[in-house]
């Protein structure tokens, strides 16, 4: 097929929207602002990377250049965003079976090396079909994931013994301890390293950790900045000895409550649905589901 026929057929196929991808940051956010605020909790993880890149630089999650772009309709209203900070999966907003048909057909012309992809479950299933179907790739289900957003506030009766407290520079090599044992924890490595997390923590007082009465720390959890009115709970652990006891949702109240009294409009938190103890600790505190999240890995 000649270069004209390729593009007619581009045209043809998106005559009904479009994908625009960008390698600059400020022009991903004036694209995408509006459409990623008009449903903060949906866009959750969007929202905080994006957040995290503007703060701490494009390479703040590797040393590869990361990717956005937007999805418009005919009027050039945005339905839509990606981004991707390699090398880690490609993460999208929710978008139509044909919209993410039409970005897995754009990548795959000028990128071959997706790892995986990352969104809501019907999402992330119609774009690994998608790049399954242009690439010739294998798309493997991996992590799946609850978006809980909270309701009212309900701390479990009686809260363990202690008290939470923000972490502090005392506290740098604990934390970056605790934030691999994590991913460990989950099978995901994490997405920052351990190292370049714990300071961007530290920088806004982003984790709270509960200490038992003799000043021990007990468990963690984290809070991403506020944007669009909204937070995101992340990560909490316990480490295994500890586990059982409570610690953990201390922990959890406590971020949420700081999270809460600083202004924060709504409070989201992900679990892993494979874990039930976490899922329904999480309700008990009050948080509510939103939508299922799913991971797909590609190979060949």
């Amino acid at each position: 097929m000649s270069h004209d026929a390729r593009a007619r057929a581009r045209a043809h196929a998106y005559a009904h929207g479009h994908w625009q991808l960008t390698d600059d940051l400020g022009v991903f956010h004036g694209r995408a602002e509006e459409f990623l605020r008009s449903a903060p909790a949906l866009h959750t993880a969007l929202l905080s990377v994006t957040d995290t890149l503007r703060v701490s630089g494009l390479q703040a999650y590797g040393e590869g250049a990361p990717l956005f772009g937007t999805y418009a309709d005919d009027a050039g209203r945005v339905q839509g965003a990606f981004l991707r900070t390699p090398p880690h999966r490609l993460m999208v907003s929710p978008v139509t079976v044909e919209a993410a048909d039409a970005l897995a057909r754009q990548l795959a012309e000028v990128t071959g090396d997706l790892p995986g992809v990352g969104a809501d479950q019907d999402t992330a299933r119609a774009f690994a079909q998608a790049w399954a179907k242009h690439t010739g790739a294998t798309a493997t289900p991996g992590f799946r994931q609850r978006l809980y957003r909270l309701g009212t506030l309900t701390p479990p009766e009686p809260a363990p013994p202690g008290r939470a407290r923000v972490a502090e520079e005392r506290d740098r090599e604990l934390l970056a301890r605790w934030h691999r044992e994590f991913g460990e924890a989950v099978g995901e490595p994490p997405a920052m390293d351990s190292g370049a997390w714990v300071s961007a923590r530290l920088a806004y007082g982003g984790v709270t950790l509960w200490e038992t009465p003799d000043g021990t720390p007990a468990a963690m959890a984290g809070v991403t900045r506020r944007t669009a009115g909204q937070v995101r709970v992340a990560p909490v652990y316990t480490p295994a000895t500890l586990r059982g006891r409570g610690y953990g949702g201390a922990a959890t109240v406590a971020v949420t409550r700081a999270a809460l009294d600083a202004g924060a409009d709504e409070v989201l938190l992900f679990t892993d649905l494979a874990n039930p103890t976490s899922n329904g600790l999480y309700q008990r505190i009050g948080y509510r589901p939103v939508r299922d999240f799913a991971q797909y890995d590609f190979g060949r």
